[in-house]
């Protein structure tokens, strides 16, 4: 297959490709052994913190589900030379917020010298009830919780002694790929008669038209083999953020402790079950309509909402995994790139800048609505100091094992994007995983003609122009994994 050329649509779509590729790349066709090893590790508060994911502060009363970091560490060696390295981390908290990263890329140097830092990504579940990892965000009480600067001192030494974990544990193993479908992800953004969106918009009335964009019901399946053939990892890809519970004031994982809690039941408490969200941003598990119908049947097998959607997922994962168990590899080609992608950036404008500031001098002085004004306010400061040609710099890692892909991005990206980048890939499956990152929305055109939340500009870094140049970009590193004699 021919390599995909870039070809920008327009000025605004022009960007910066900025190589980070780190360690050496095998040879096109070249057999190495692959190395793996899954660790999974706690980082759950001991004492009540302040939720993230709400405008509105929330201090935790309990902890209803543990809230973990789940790793899986690869090596590929030929002989005792090592030829390629990854380690993703997949974490339940609501984004992976700014400066986090490179903090536990710190705090692995020293415990696991062998492991190139930069090989390193996390990615977020997306719970709204895990802890806020970032001071100011919310006017929290004095005393009595646990403040986020210390939560996040706990989360970085944690992640990173998963990390050691998952590093020192690995041993020569396979790896397969699968594909099922669950019923999880609901388009929550209603469109009306008048063109007007609204997320979770009602859809019993009478101008209700359809929802604003596509649902994604594939679930990408990895599976990883110690060389007893005992499952030691798998990676689970679902287009839908876990936020069914996500009013609450208790520390959970959603959907997906229950997930892990079935899947060691039948594979072994030590089963590392890395959780990551697919191109989601206009999606949610909330239903949207035949409410009734689904509420009845969930009733009718006893199950909990939380439960019901972990039956679906875990009903897809073993359709996948029939498939996979019957063809393991152990000398899959493994390539891992990182880039950085400079994106342009959504211009803000006068009108959108005077509304905001409107807000601002509304909200100030209510400490209850202290993050709603700060989503305004920032708006009103990139006003002050954008330039037309500003970009925004993201780190995208694409990983080739066998005839899959993994592609990162750090956005809450709407569906439409991933498939995108699913339809055009060379590879068998496209594993799509966002909020690799510090998140914000990047939403589609449509979505911002419709104008809900999460394709306003509160809610945007870079709009549609820069989504399609990080589809484009993507790509271009997607393809460059594959030789020109290689097709799908």
């Amino acid at each position: 297959m021919p390599r995909f050329r870039l070809q920008p649509r327009s000025a605004a779509l022009l960007f910066l490709l900025s190589s980070l590729v780190v360690g050496a790349m095998p040879r096109a066709g070249a057999a190495a052994q692959l190395h793996v090893g899954g660790a999974t590790i706690s980082i759950t508060p001991d004492r009540p913190v302040a939720l993230a994911g709400q405008m509105h502060t929330r201090i935790s009363q309990a902890v209803e589900s543990p809230v973990t970091a789940s790793v899986v560490a690869l090596e590929s060696r030929e002989g005792d030379r090592a030829v390629e390295q990854a380690v993703m981390v997949a974490c339940d908290l609501v984004s992976i917020r700014n400066g986090l990263l490179e903090e536990v890329r710190a705090a692995v140097t020293s415990l696991t010298p062998d492991l190139k830092p930069e090989k390193i990504f996390l990615s977020a579940t997306h719970t709204h009830t895990a802890p806020v990892v970032e001071e100011g965000l919310y006017e929290l009480p004095e005393a009595g919780i646990m403040r986020p600067n210390e939560y996040r001192k706990f989360l970085v030494q944690q992640i990173a002694e998963g990390i050691r974990q998952a590093w020192q544990s690995r041993k020569p193993g396979s790896v397969g790929w699968g594909l099922g479908h669950a019923v999880v992800a609901q388009n929550r953004l209603a469109v009306y008669a008048d063109g007007r969106a609204q997320m979770y918009g009602p859809t019993a009335k009478a101008d209700f038209l359809r929802f604003e964009g596509y649902e994604d019901h594939g679930v990408d399946v990895l599976f990883f083999w110690n060389s007893e053939g005992d499952l030691i990892a798998t990676c689970v890809n679902l287009a839908c953020p876990a936020q069914e519970v996500e009013g609450r004031s208790a520390v959970n994982a959603d959907f997906w402790h229950s997930v892990r809690e079935t899947l060691r039941a039948r594979h072994g408490k030590d089963l590392a079950v890395l959780a990551w969200t697919g191109a989601a941003g206009d999606q949610s598990p909330h239903l949207m309509y035949r409410k009734e119908a689904e509420e009845r049947m969930r009733k009718l097998r006893n199950l909990d909402r939380l439960d019901e959607i972990a039956r679906r997922i875990v009903a897809a994962w073993d359709e996948a995994y029939e498939g996979a168990k019957q063809e393991p590899h152990a000398d899959a080609v493994f390539k891992h790139q990182v880039q950085t992608l400079n994106l342009p950036v959504r211009l803000v404008t006068q009108e959108e800048a005077l509304a905001a500031e409107n807000q601002v001098a509304t909200l100030k002085s209510d400490p209850k609505a202290q993050r709603r004004m700060q989503w305004q306010q920032k708006v009103v400061d990139r006003f002050k100091t954008q330039k037309p040609d500003d970009v925004l710099p993201t780190e995208v890692h694409v990983l080739r094992l066998g005839d899959v892909v993994i592609a990162t991005n750090q956005f809450e990206l709407f569906t439409d994007y991933g498939v995108q980048m699913k339809a055009r890939s060379p590879a068998l499956q496209t594993f799509v995983i966002q909020l690799a990152g510090p998140g914000t929305y990047l939403p589609t055109a449509r979505g911002v003609t419709g104008g809900a939340y999460g394709a306003v500009i509160q809610s945007n870094t870079v709009g549609p122009d820069g989504g399609q140049a990080l589809v484009d970009g993507t790509l271009e590193l997607i393809n460059g994994l594959w030789t020109p004699s290689e097709t799908r």
